[in-house]
């Protein structure tokens, strides 16, 4: 830890034991670097383990273990949230879960912002208690909720008013569209909500604390999955294998309020999340605390935040432009006469989302310990973290596509009861199977860098992929042609027929590139020398 001479206290110059101030004394202005002149890092123990925080004292395997399976019990709550609300639109009809589909898409991009912000807020969390600032830690707890509030009001009224337009973009029209604005314009109600539930897991995370992150998400989905069943008033289907509907759970509520039922449902949710965050954020249960006066603006954290945030922001904001215009391929292909493709491509992507949670948990997990590690000066022990988690994801994230490769219907069939969604979603299942260990290398290197604050690389390099080789595979795969203004129509150079499928032999063709563009800035090492 490097820092000014005239700033320097005995604190600061203590290289052992217990501090000799109150470390709130600290000003978190303080940039967090490395002296090249140690011998060992003041963070780590002799024999290499983490000496703050929740992961202090313990190994490399127990804090990849401790942080690893409360996330992936965590994101796998946390998909059952979004899935729900696909479940639930497929038990009013095709035309209503194609719109929760498109609406998915509109989720993401509000959570676009909120991800910004808690990666800014996670990366110099861990780099702080690695280093053992505290104050430092405390401040961005502070500075990254006011941050996160302000920016989901406003992403909440953007996504509202330009809802008409988006939902028109998207080919829906009738009762799909009708349902479509329903939700968004109730959903983007409880954007400030969602904005502080997952700024704060973003924080627990970067101290080491995966636990009650879970709890929360836990008791998140059961509000999200009982409100939303109760006042849809949907009753769970399935599909018997010779095509019959047969009730399993009837709905006995009076309230049949549909899709808005989902998204009051989802609202409620996030509401009880967001006061478990502060309420936990404020007690300091996570070993670092919320405190009034760090509610004040701080224009130096601020910035700190923003600066890692915003190319995350760009990277993930220029993805999303990327799989938008995926979707529209997707509403082209259903205009083409595909029945149901807009409906199956997000019931595929919704069961997708299982197989890699394996992998955003290793890539949290590695993302965490890669920023600790840095903070207390180790390079060396996030190199070997991130290999760790790389070699147990893959090994999960495998297991799992060979499940889809080998019983695609049967799982197709456990999520939705619509007859196009059975013909359409298992072949898009082969297809992801086959690429789920390229997949999980790239969430982990991905992860692992945005967590050493090597936040542009990791930019410029989704642009690339996104850009100069996912889109044009999509297009050219997916057979669709293209109308302009004017009534033209720009063919498709390849010839081929308007096809889902194919769609999808693009999409995860891209992944392997993106696999190897992550592996090359990993391997070069550039970002174990970065400031943040």
């Amino acid at each position: 830890m490097r820092v000014s001479d005239h700033n320097k206290s005995p604190h600061e110059s203590h290289q052992g034991g217990s501090p000799a101030l109150n470390p709130e004394s600290i000003d978190p202005s303080e940039e967090l670097t490395l002296s090249p002149a140690r011998t060992r890092p003041s963070g780590l123990t002799s024999d290499g383990r983490l000496r703050a925080g929740r992961l202090a004292g313990l190994t490399m395997r127990q804090a990849i273990w401790i942080l690893s399976w409360p996330i992936l019990a965590e994101s796998f709550l946390n998909s059952m949230v979004g899935l729900t609300d696909t479940v639930l639109a497929a038990g009013l009809g095709e035309q209503e879960t194609d719109a929760i589909g498109a609406a998915a898409y509109m989720m993401w991009l509000m959570g676009l912002v909120v991800m910004s912000v808690g990666m800014g807020a996670t990366a110099l969390i861990a780099r702080s208690v690695g280093a053992r600032r505290m104050a430092v830690a405390n401040a961005v707890l502070g500075q990254s909720l006011v941050v996160a509030i302000v920016a989901g009001v406003a992403t909440g009224l953007i996504v509202a008013i330009t809802t008409p337009a988006t939902a028109s973009m998207m080919n829906l029209s009738g009762d799909g569209a009708t349902a479509f604005r329903d939700y968004i314009l109730i959903v983007s109600c409880g954007m400030p909500l969602m904005s502080i539930l997952f700024t704060g897991i973003a924080c627990a995370r970067g101290v080491g604390d995966s636990i009650r992150p879970l709890w929360i998400m836990v008791v998140v989905n059961a509000v999200n999955i009982v409100v939303s069943w109760i006042l849809s008033g949907v009753d769970w289907n399935t599909l018997s294998s010779d095509g019959t509907r047969s009730v399993v759970l009837a709905n006995p509520f009076p309230f049949e309020l549909g899709i808005k039922g989902i998204a009051l449902g989802t609202i409620a949710s996030q509401a009880v999340g967001a006061v478990m965050v502060l309420w936990m954020a404020s007690r300091g249960t996570w070993g670092i605390r919320l405190r009034a006066r760090r509610l004040r603006p701080h224009w130096h954290t601020i910035r700190r935040i923003v600066r890692i945030g915003l190319p995350n922001l760009f990277e993930t904001f220029g993805m999303w432009i990327g799989n938008y215009a995926i979707m529209l391929f997707v509403g082209l292909i259903g205009a083409a006469g595909v029945s149901g493709a807009m409906g199956a491509h997000i019931v595929a992507i919704r069961i997708e989302a299982f197989s890699f949670l394996p992998g955003f948990a290793m890539g949290a997990a590695a993302a965490t310990l890669t920023g600790q590690y840095l903070g207390a000066g180790s390079p060396a022990m996030a190199r070997k973290a991130i290999w760790i988690c790389t070699l147990i994801a893959c090994t999960t994230m495998g297991l799992s596509g060979l499940f889809f490769v080998i019983f695609p219907r049967l799982i197709t069939s456990l999520f939705t009861p619509i007859e196009s969604h059975l013909t359409l979603v298992p072949a898009l299942l082969i297809i992801s199977g086959c690429v789920q260990i390229p997949f999980a290398a790239s969430i982990v290197w991905r992860s692992a860098l945005r967590g050493a604050g090597d936040v542009k690389a990791v930019m410029h390099l989704t642009w690339w992929t996104t850009y100069a080789v996912r889109l044009p595979l999509a297009y050219l795969l997916s057979g669709v042609e293209i109308p302009l203004p004017g009534g033209r129509i720009l063919p498709n150079p390849s010839g081929m027929e308007p096809s889902l499928a194919w769609l999808w032999v693009g999409l995860c063709a891209e992944i392997v590139v993106r696999a190897g563009a992550f592996g090359w800035r990993f391997l070069r090492g550039g970002w174990e020398r970065g400031r943040i």
